[in-house]
Formats: structure tokens, sequence, C-alpha cells
């Protein structure tokens, strides 16, 4: 392997410290994501408004000291919290594994934890707020201007198919359903993958979040209660597909090319 692939245990362990620290941006903003003010309150106590100190902070860990309930209040904390850390902080380490130190990282680290607040955001309202979708779009197509991942030309030609294609899905169904399958969210999330990652991209982050979507959503629908006819939002399955296309999405492609024959 090359240098920058070459890893060392105080690597590994600087960098979960880090990313570790993305519970207070991810699921704080999530909550928020409508604040009553324009002015921020620090992070609090759902139950009891206590505000929290730095100490109750600490991600994975002010969990564990204050074993799952509000020092104040007693209230239980829910266990999201120290989830979402957890994942964050398993992501961002394989994102750095993967492309080394280098700007490919610095960029995929930022779309990774977009990609988990979107989830969060998404699972909760089924709403994707455009401060995401966009942001997430118009970097894409920014970084392009560098070629950290594709250039410009591939990138434009991405997002306009990802919006497209979405969209005409989205009509299609009205017109023979006369219901709405999907929000303007989606269409918008999955330009963002095609700025990112280009047109064939968008292809593997249909199909893996199609994938996705079977597999989770059957367990869902099994494991819920009288949920059968509650809408299930796919914002978060196309967020796993773009983060696989990320990792993968080339590796995706030159195999069906081989295994089509069109290689």
């Amino acid at each position: 392997k090359s240098m920058e692939h070459e890893w060392t245990h105080d690597s590994i362990s600087h960098l979960s410290e880090t990313h570790l620290e993305l519970k207070s941006t991810l699921e704080k903003y999530k909550q928020e994501v409508k604040p009553p003010s324009i002015i921020w309150a620090r992070s609090h106590c759902q139950k009891c408004n206590h505000q929290i100190k730095a100490w109750e902070n600490i991600p994975i860990i002010s969990f564990l000291l204050l074993r799952g309930k509000c020092s104040n209040c007693k209230t239980k904390i829910s266990n999201r919290y120290w989830l979402i850390e957890l994942l964050t902080a398993i992501l961002s380490t394989y994102v750095v594994y993967h492309f080394g130190w280098s700007l490919q990282s610095v960029a995929a680290l930022v779309l990774t934890w977009y990609l988990i607040a979107i989830s969060m955001i998404d699972f909760d309202t089924m709403v994707i707020p455009d401060s995401f979708s966009l942001s997430l779009l118009w970097f894409g197509l920014f970084i392009s201007l560098w070629v950290v991942f594709i250039d410009p030309q591939t990138s434009i030609k991405g997002a306009l198919l990802g919006y497209l294609f979405l969209w005409s899905i989205f009509w299609l169904f009205k017109i023979v359903t006369g219901k709405e399958g999907m929000g303007y969210g989606d269409f918008k999330l999955l330009a963002a993958g095609g700025a990112w990652f280009g047109m064939k991209s968008v292809g593997v982050i249909v199909i893996m979040s199609s994938i996705a979507g079977a597999v989770i959503g059957s367990i869902y629908l099994a494991l819920s209660k009288n949920s059968r006819n509650k809408p299930i939002p796919f914002g978060p399955y196309l967020a796993v597909g773009i983060w696989v296309a990320m990792i993968w999405g080339e590796n995706i492609i030159n195999w069906y090319l081989n295994f089509s024959g069109l290689n």
C-alpha cells in the first residue's frame, strides 16, 4: 500500500476522538432544524430544560457517566444519541482509511456527516431541509472545479440526471395512482449525489437505496405496530446509496460491466 494508506494506532485513535465530537452538530441540529428563535439556545434537556454542562456533553463517555439519564431530572436519555455518535465515528474512520489523508478524504467526511444528519431529520420529520440538500448539491458542483472526485461537466450532468430521474418517477406514479410517492427533497438529494459522483453513480445510488429500503423497510414494518399505513421516508436510504456509491461505486460499476460483457 502507498504511504497515505498506512495507519498507526495513534492516528486511528485521534481520528475517532475527533469525529465523535459530531454529536452536538448532528443530533442537535436534527432536533433544532426549526429553531424557535434566530439565536439558537445551548444544548438542554428536552424535559426540564437543564442546560448541558461541558462534561455532560462528551460523546459516549458522558452517556455512560450519567448512566443514560439527565443529571437534573433523571429523565432517560435516548439511546439514539450515543448510537449516532458511534456510527459517525465508525464511518468517519473508515472514510479516512479508504481515501487516506487527502482532499478526497476531507470532502468525503463532510458528505458523510451531512448524510447522517439528513437521515435523522427525514426519519423524524419526513422532510429533507433545502439547507442540507442544496448545500450538498452546490458543494458537489464546487469541488468538481478541482476534480476532487469528478470533473465539472460530469458533475453537472450527474446532478441533472439525479433530479430528473426521481422527478419523472414522481410524476409517473402520481399520474397512475393519484398519490405522491416521494417528496422534492428526495429529488434534490439524488441530484446532490449525482453532482458528487456523476451520471454513472446515479444508477448505483438508486439500486443501493432501493435494496436498503426493501430490506430495512421490511424489517421496520415487521417490528413496528400499526405502521403499515405510515409513510416511510426515502431520504435515509438515498443517503445509504450515496455513501455506498462514494466508497464502492466504481467497483460496483466495473463489476456490472464485466458481468454483462459491456466492458
